[in-house]
């Protein structure tokens, strides 16, 4: 049953600190979920989580005291659906009831009647509500985007991300068979997002389990194509990609190549890299080298053997607030002092990697962060002189948030 999957799982998420997308898959596979009935238990767990404050303002002004985690994560599922969904009233009450536990039963169903008896008075009250409630974002987020970007834009970023995200995905050409491209072209055709990002097309309606298990796409925003363009490697240079893994923007990175040259891929986890390989190896990818290697404490050991670099691709560990709308809890994973701490990271990273590249060589510096204090303080303090700079910005482009800088030390 997706709705007792969904509660069980926001359970889970309250009580412990691995993150969503995990738990959601460890309860549906328990389970034995239908695709449909995974896709519903998706969108009310996503839901549930993208909207949390919101939700439990409206159980605290339905029914004042306590309540206990396990019945108010229930209350979350169902007012979610009331307030968010287009699932017919009657439809949302009856099933959340149906999963309540007897001794609870008559109190879910009480609160969701009220809430569903008055739902216009709510729906206009909840307009004149603080907009870090409104939109379910950290009160710290809302000041900081606002000082950044104004009120208005702080608005459209929060909207943005409580918004399901659409999935895309790119074709990939290294060593398919051209009859079988050609299928897939045609196929997707009506889907591709245009002539900045070629290849990319959105997957909605498109038959694609097949196809990703032959290599033929990879499932990847169009932003990441960002920052491979603006390295631009070409074949037969030496190429590192520093924090490579899982390894789309390396697959990227072969296809600029024609698969020929020297591709290092490295990235400090064990767990990581064989995901790096795996996937590299369905997409066909045979001139890429994989390394363990951490950047931030690069040892002789490690480093004595790497050649110089005509160009590094330095896609660094950042707060992701460009894929806030994908990474569904992360908003209640971030503090106020994450961003100094991943510029501090990134700092580091910069700086370690730039012995290893060539005279005239480049530097792209890539996150998937919206905030200066990762971005462009970084690259001024760092002193690195800027060639060019490219940006995705999800309330203006569509895409996902992306930061992309051309450098030449």
């Amino acid at each position: 049953m997706p709705r007792q999957c969904a509660r069980d799982a926001l359970l889970d998420w309250e009580n412990g600190s691995r993150f969503a997308e995990f738990i959601l898959d460890q309860h549906a596979r328990a389970r034995k979920l239908s695709s449909a009935d995974r896709a519903l238990a998706m969108d009310l767990f996503y839901g549930a989580l993208r909207h949390l404050l919101l939700l439990d303002r409206l159980i605290d002004q339905l029914r004042r005291g306590k309540i206990q985690i396990s019945t108010r994560c229930l209350l979350r599922i169902g007012l979610y659906q009331l307030f968010q969904t287009e699932i017919p009233d009657h439809a949302a009450i009856f099933e959340t009831v149906a999963v309540a536990r007897k001794y609870e039963k008559s109190f879910v169903n009480a609160i969701l009647r009220s809430a569903q008896r008055s739902l216009k008075k709510w729906k206009l009250e909840i307009n004149q509500w603080p907009m870090d409630i409104r939109f379910s974002h950290p009160e710290f987020l809302l000041r900081r985007w606002t000082s950044q970007y104004g009120a208005e834009i702080a608005s459209a970023i929060c909207e943005w991300n409580n918004r399901p995200p659409r999935n895309y995905a790119r074709i990939h050409p290294i060593g398919a068979d051209e009859s079988e491209l050609n299928r897939v072209r045609s196929a997707t055709q009506p889907s591709l997002v245009g002539d900045r990002f070629p290849g990319f097309f959105r997957m909605e309606g498109i038959p694609h389990r097949e196809w990703i298990d032959r290599g033929l796409i990879y499932i990847q925003d169009p932003a990441t194509f960002l920052s491979c363009q603006l390295l631009d490697p070409k074949p037969g240079e030496t190429i590192l990609d520093a924090c490579a893994a899982p390894g789309g923007k390396t697959a990227l990175l072969a296809q600029f190549m024609n698969n020929s040259g020297t591709l290092i891929a490295t990235d400090s986890s064990e767990g990581r890299l064989d995901q790096l390989r795996e996937n590299l190896s369905r997409l066909r990818v045979k001139h890429a080298q994989v390394r363990q290697l951490d950047w931030l404490h690069p040892s002789p050991e490690e480093t004595s053997h790497l050649p110089q670099f005509d160009a590094i691709l330095l896609d660094l560990p950042c707060s992701n607030t460009g894929v806030m709308r994908r990474r569904v809890d992360l908003r209640w994973r971030l503090d106020g002092e994450s961003f100094a701490q991943h510029a501090a990271i990134q700092s580091r990273l910069l700086k370690n990697c730039r012995p290893y590249l060539k005279p005239g060589g480049r530097i792209v510096y890539s996150t998937c962060s919206i905030e200066r204090e990762e971005n462009e303080s970084v690259i001024a303090a760092s002193g690195v002189p800027v060639e060019k700079t490219v940006l995705s910005l999800p309330w203006k482009d569509g895409f996902d948030g992306a930061f992309a800088c051309l450098l030449r030390p």
